[in-house]
Formats: C-alpha cells, sequence, structure tokens
C-alpha cells in the first residue's frame, strides 16, 4: 500500500486566473479554488494549481537557460483536433517538434511546455 498519493501539481505564472481557465477548459475540469495568487482546478480527484510568482519568466525549452521545470503529456485520441482546441483555448505552438506523428509540443499561456500524444 502506496504512503502518499499525488493530490495536486501546482504551476507558476503570472496570472493564476488565466491559466486555470485554460487548463481547466483543455482537461474538461472545474476552477475550484481562485485568488488574486493561487488558483485551483479539479479534474476527477485531481488537483492543478496555478501560483503567481512575482517576475515569472517561463521556461526556454528546449534551451537549457530556463529548464522546463515540469513537464505534462496528455493522451488523446486525436492529435490534429486536441492541438487544434488547445490553440484556440490560448496555447501556442513550438517550432521544434520531435515527433510530430506521435506528439505535438505546445506552451500554456504561462509558458510551460506540454505534449499532446496520440
Amino acid at each position: 500500500m502506496p504512503v502518499a498519493r499525488i493530490a495536486s501539481i501546482n504551476l507558476e505564472c503570472s496570472d493564476p486566473a488565466v491559466l486555470a481557465a485554460f487548463w481547466a477548459s483543455l482537461l474538461g475540469g472545474e476552477v475550484v479554488v481562485e485568488t488574486p495568487d493561487f488558483c485551483a482546478l479539479r479534474v476527477d480527484s485531481f488537483y492543478l494549481g496555478a501560483v503567481r510568482v512575482e517576475d515569472y519568466r517561463p521556461p526556454t525549452w528546449p534551451s537549457a537557460e530556463r529548464s522546463q521545470q515540469l513537464h505534462l503529456d496528455l493522451a488523446v485520441a486525436s492529435l490534429d483536433d486536441a492541438e487544434e482546441e488547445a490553440l484556440r483555448l490560448g496555447a501556442t505552438k513550438e517550432i521544434e517538434q520531435p515527433s510530430p506523428d506521435r506528439s505535438r509540443v505546445l506552451r500554456d499561456p504561462a509558458g510551460h511546455p506540454f505534449c499532446l500524444r496520440a
């Protein structure tokens, strides 16, 4: 029996409300905590938080100047459909796509890289 379980993952950003709304829309979750400095969304029994950090600077992947810090991989049924929806919601697409037939690298509105995987 495990000693612990993951309760949440928190992402640093400059605007928690924008980031939480993006992830809630993309993952089909609901924003359940919203303050100026912290927002959290719930997807099933999982929580994803957005934490305001002064002078936030996004990761610079693939450059190592400011590493990814955290990278989410999302399983999707259709790469093209999921990419289109993520872009509509505010994601941006990375120029470098290491394996575009199997995954797509995007960034959330705060600049965190994440992958859509078929």
